[in-house]
């Protein structure tokens, strides 16, 4: 929009100056002011899972810096429904900027599993930044007698059902991870869903299931101290985190990989300089060699993304989970 203004002074002026403040201010033009402001008070973070998860483990790292450079977040837990009930909420807050959304990959996935969400991940959040991407691991209870990839899928055959696998939840990446691995290798495992990723650890680690697809970081110090056995990582390489541990690949499973990520978003409507600004304090602490160890420490590849790059990302996992949602017959109650 252009807009231009007499050169003549006195009440003429006056009154147009007076309706061009009034016109920027309808139309967001001061957008760059109120983001110079922005914050001016604490922001909320939500986490659509329990505590103890990888979501909530980087949420409260992501938290912690934005609070040093940027001005005092919050984490709000907002568990339930695969991640939809927190996710939901966020789509439904105001566009200010004081309500974010930390979320996994299971912000795609949900909008294969789910016909009836009461958002659309698309069109209700504007996406800031992928923050890191992480690695999954096949872990097994101890007493379970597998030790590769293939002996799970030998196991699985031949007590169909049987096996009881850990998740964050239907419909969250742990989960999708699972019915990925049974399409791929004609395997059926049962499903125990729990509220977050924290949960379903602990529920492999009481020996109240057998098996877990986890994100590294949620399992990688019970691994280390031999409470679960690492089956295998899901990804095509190796992770500097637990370089001991082969890939599904490397013990000749083929056709499953599987990679987890999380990220930043703000409800739809978000003025783009507070979206610009919370991406750019992100990406600045990426770089920041200290917080990038800690995001290493834990298995995860930090990245710091532009909003274009998430915003690819979603719409190519939404395409990607309704491929195989539909084509493996995956439906959660």
């Amino acid at each position: 929009m252009y807009l231009s203004l007499p050169a003549r002074r006195g009440t003429a002026h006056r009154l147009a100056a007076a309706v061009c403040a009034a016109l920027l201010l309808a139309f967001g033009l001061t957008g760059g002011a109120q983001a110079q402001k922005y914050p001016e008070k604490p922001i909320r973070l939500v986490v659509p899972f329990a505590p103890g998860g990888g979501a909530d483990i980087f949420g409260r790292l992501v938290a912690q810096r934005l609070t040093e450079t940027l001005g005092t977040m919050v984490v709000e837990n907002r568990p339930g429904a695969g991640s939809t009930v927190g996710i939901e909420f966020v789509a439904k807050a105001p566009p200010d900027g004081y309500t974010l959304l930390l979320s996994s990959a299971a912000f795609s996935a949900a909008a294969a599993l789910y016909p009836k969400l009461g958002y659309d991940p698309v069109k209700d959040f504007a996406p800031i930044s992928v923050v890191t991407t992480v690695p999954l691991v096949v872990v097994a209870h101890p007493s379970l007698p597998v030790k590769t990839v293939l002996d799970l899928v030998k196991l699985a055959r031949a007590k169909p059902g049987e096996l009881l696998y850990s998740t964050a939840g239907p419909g969250s990446l742990i989960h999708l991870a699972g019915e990925s691995f049974m399409a791929a290798t004609q395997t059926r495992l049962t499903q125990v869903p729990y509220k977050g990723g924290g949960q379903a650890m602990t529920g492999v680690l009481t020996g109240e299931t057998q098996v877990m697809f986890a994100t590294i970081e949620t399992v990688m110090a019970q691994i280390r101290a031999g409470k679960l056995r690492a089956v295998a990582m899901t990804t095509a390489e190796r992770s500097p985190a637990l370089p001991d541990v082969p890939t599904v690949g490397e013990q000749g499973l083929n056709g499953f990989q599987a990679q987890g990520w999380f990220a930043l978003f703000a409800p739809a409507g978000t003025s783009a300089d507070i979206v610009n600004r919370v991406q750019s304090e992100v990406a600045r602490a990426m770089k920041v060699p200290e917080f990038r160890e800690r995001f290493l420490s834990e298995g995860a590849v930090p990245v710091g993304g532009t909003p274009a790059q998430l915003d690819k990302l979603v719409r190519s996992e939404i395409a990607m989970w309704s491929r195989l949602v539909k084509e493996a017959k995956i439906k959660v109650d």
